[in-house]
Order: structure tokens, then sequence, then C-alpha cells
């Protein structure tokens, strides 16, 4: 995660759907913000070591405002809580300058945008982007019902709005997202891109692939996952700069056991989701844990996410 931070104030905050806050986030000493590429994130400082990643929403090509959308989860680990009780009006709040995981193909030919529930987030922003380069695409927005949907309102305003459209789960069987008919006709040059809940994720990818989608056409990004970073045996990793060996101990994170003996790795998803804990691995077989990498990626077996994965060797050698 980049060092550098920018101070932003809380120029709009607003209640959308059933528990979205909306945020404009404006430079808070004037001035233009940084740009930024459809799919980036920032990482939210919300205090008290609380750092939080949210997708960038808004237009890329507006240098005024950074816009985010966040949901307030009941399962929420702190972030979400800490962003709806203190983002109000006013508030000057520290963020990261934007990162871009979950790029745009500059090469497709037809790009198929599809958001689930607040996953529509960065969708809204590549729409912006392809609708300005006058590329062809159509952005699929699905969710439970309509009325605990945000963004209803400016995408119905949009001027992509021919491209999108939207799927409830409680609406008419024929307005659902069927896959089938959405992702007919696509070809080596089409690609699809898709975020949301994680169960909603895998649904979309495997019927993707299903469909005749190879994995290089298959765009995605996790915002929330279940990782399962217990269990599994005992190992040690040995630190090939600092010259340490740490144990970390069934059970134990890696990123825990190198804080038992003052070594702090910068962590901010804590699921194996953002990539801001990856790691060289010089010798040994990672367990791979987490959504990050590619599967082409941990078959090189030379990177781990140390928030979440473990070894399979009793000894694993990183570049720290």
């Amino acid at each position: 995660m980049s060092e550098e931070t920018l101070r932003v104030v809380v120029r709009r905050s607003e209640s959308q759907g059933q528990g979205v806050l909306v945020l404009d986030l404006a430079p808070a000493d004037g001035g233009e913000l940084p740009p930024f590429e459809a799919g980036a994130h920032v990482d939210l400082h919300l205090g008290e070591g609380l750092v939080r990643q949210y997708s960038l929403c808004g237009n890329p090509a507006d240098r005024q405002v950074y816009r985010l959308g966040i949901l307030k989860d009941p399962n929420s680990r702190g972030g979400s809580i800490a962003a709806h009780e203190r983002l109000t009006e006013g508030t000057v709040v520290e963020i990261g300058v934007p990162r871009n995981l979950f790029p745009l193909e500059a090469g497709a030919r037809r790009s198929i945008l599809v958001g689930g529930g607040i996953g529509v987030t960065p969708m809204i922003a590549m729409a912006h982007t392809l609708s300005a380069q006058d590329k062809p695409f159509e952005l699929h927005y699905s969710g439970r019902t309509r009325s605990s949907c945000a963004f209803l309102d400016e995408l119905a305003a949009a001027p992509f709005r021919a491209q999108v459209h939207t799927h409830f789960d409680d609406g008419a069987v024929e307005q659902r997202l069927n896959l089938v008919e959405v992702l007919a006709g696509a070809d080596a040059g089409t690609h699809l891109y898709v975020c949301g809940p994680s169960g909603f994720m895998d649904w979309v990818i495997a019927e993707a692939g299903r469909l005749g989608l190879s994995a290089g056409q298959i765009h995605k990004e996790y915002f929330q996952v279940e990782a399962p970073s217990a269990g599994g045996k005992a190992f040690d990793v040995a630190l090939k700069k600092s010259g340490k060996t740490v144990h970390v101990a069934e059970g134990q994170t890696i990123v825990d056991a190198l804080a038992g003996v003052g070594i702090k790795i910068k962590v901010s998803c804590e699921q194996g989701v953002c990539g801001t804990c990856l790691c060289n691995v010089l010798e040994g077989t990672p367990d791979h844990r987490d959504v990050f990498l590619t599967d082409e990626e941990k078959a090189d077996n030379d990177q781990i996410l140390l928030c979440c994965s473990r070894s399979l060797s009793d000894t694993l050698v990183l570049d720290l």
C-alpha cells in the first residue's frame, strides 16, 4: 500500500437504498484530486489504525471529487460502521492515493459489467470511461430489491443510461439476471467484469466459464470473503533480509507471528482480497488461501498473502 495519503473533506454525505452511504470527497485544501482509472479504489483511514478499501464510483474525468458507496454491513469488522458514524458533511479524513487492481482491458471489443449489490460501484466508473471512449458495453446491476439499491437515480440520468440494465430478485422473472442471454454472442474480444458478494460472483464466474469465456476474459474483484486462515500445520518463516526465523503456530497468521517479534506488516482487508500484504517467497511452498492471486500466480509459488495464507512446507523463506 502506498505511504502517500491525501486530506479530503466530505463535501456531501447521503443515504441511499438500504444502508448505503454515498460520499463525495473533495480536496481539503482546494485544487484538484489526482487522476484515477476506472476500477480503482482508495484506502480510507478511519482512525485508530482502521483502514478499509472502497472502490471509486464517480466519473474518472471529474478531478473535483472522489465518490464512494459504503454499505453498512451487519457483520462489519468496524470499517463500514465507522464510516457511517463518522463521515458526516464537513469531516476531514485521510485517504490513500488511488490504486487500480481491477483495470479495464484496453483491447476489449465489448465489455459486460456485472455488479451485485454494492459491487456496482467500480462498474459505474467503468461505464463512464467506456461511454466517453464510445466503446460497446452493457452494465447489469443486480440486487435483492429495488428499494435496497443505491445509485438508481443517477444511473437513470447518466449519459449511458441506455446501456444500463437492472435486475431485482423480487421482480418479475423476465427481468432477472439471465447470463445465458447476457453473454450470448460473446467472442474472444468480449470481456466480463464482476464484483459483488462472494456467492454471486462465484455463480457469475462459473456460468461464464461454462458458456465459453476463458479465464483471461473474466475479471473479478472481491469485496469480502471468508479466508480460511486457521487450520493447517505449524511452520517457520525465515526472513532473508533480517536474518530472523519466526514460528507460526497452528491457527496463527503469519502477520500475527511477525508482529510478535516486532515486525509490522502493512495490512488492510485481512481477508486475502486486496494484495496489500503481498510478499515474495524465495523458498518453500505456500498454502494459498487468498482470492487476490490468479491460479497461474499461485502455481508459481513465488508470492504469498501474509494475512491469510500459510505454508505446506516446514519452512517458508520470505524476502523480508
